[in-house]
């Protein structure tokens, strides 16, 4: 695993929190002496933050296992970062127990779950239909529980792994137009938070990565393109870094860019302020 100092223009993103890092790229075991590289199983790695996370990582030399619900894209990333591939839509019953299972087949045990898949949905709550209200819901919050749930026990038995969640600002101080979106991404962020500390001392890290806007086709997918003219998307590069500097320094928390740790600050140290700033600019 390389130790390099973050790419060029990622000095702004907020780094919070220390535990222990991954070993490096390849791993020698105590007993023989045998090496293995480094597993990851990404999720959401058919484009946008999944891809850019999945090129990092293969770029650091790790064994990769994808997930995504577009076969071709899906396959398309593979043929550029070297993976085992499993197209599946992770809201389907059993889905991450087959997923879980095909990863530990192809690469033994996973020592890093990156979970990146995500949706989202703009308009006000009350014209948001039930489907979407339930679809967010699975795919944003429930299917990363189910999937943790299923692995995680995996990495406890081995003594080491790591967790990286994607939340998002929207999660951190609520976004008007996206409440069931913000809801969930908030509920990530406790289970972050509580999964974090259940696991202390079990050589399992937890991260939570928050970005803001980043430039991906998330926007076009929800069906209401990005609107406001600042802050301007992060290209999804940026994010892959963060996620990297959680793996390999051990990080609990980062914001990208860093300065979007701000409004959760005033939020939780001066909500009236908040809540009138939120009001005049939200």
């Amino acid at each position: 695993m390389s130790h390099a100092p973050l790419r060029a223009g990622t000095a702004d993103v907020s780094l919070t929190g220390m535990s222990t890092p991954l070993p490096g790229a390849v791993h020698r075991s105590p007993a023989d002496g045998a090496e293995r590289r480094s597993t990851a199983l990404v999720t959401g790695a058919s484009s946008g933050i999944g891809a850019a996370v999945t090129r990092r990582l293969s770029a650091e030399g790790w064994c990769l296992v994808l997930n995504g619900r577009d076969t071709a894209r899906l396959q398309e990333i593979a043929k550029q970062s070297p993976a085992s591939v499993f197209p599946a839509d992770l809201t389907r019953p059993g889905a991450e127990r087959r997923l879980t299972h095909f990863a530990l087949q192809h690469v033994d045990r996973v020592d890093l779950l990156v979970v990146g898949a995500g949706i989202g949905w703009a308009g006000d709550f009350s014209s948001m239909p039930r489907p979407a209200i339930e679809e967010v819901v699975e795919v944003d919050l429930l299917a990363p529980l189910r999937l943790v749930r299923e692995l995680v026990p995996h990495m406890v038995a081995a003594g080491s792994g790591r967790v990286v969640l994607i939340g998002s600002v929207a999660g951190a101080v609520g976004v008007r137009g996206e409440a069931v979106y913000s809801a969930a991404k908030a509920a990530l962020g406790a289970f972050a938070d509580a999964l974090r500390y259940e696991l202390r001392g079990s050589g399992v890290g937890v991260s939570l990565v928050v970005p803001g806007a980043v430039d991906t086709p998330f926007f076009a997918r929800r069906g209401t393109p990005y609107q406001r003219s600042w802050p301007r998307p992060v290209p999804p590069e940026r994010v892959a870094d963060a996620v990297w500097a959680a793996v390999s320094r051990g990080r609990d928390e980062i914001y990208v860019p860093g300065w979007l740790r701000l409004p959760a600050r005033i939020r939780g140290t001066a909500p009236a302020l908040y809540r009138r700033l939120a009001a005049a600019f939200g």
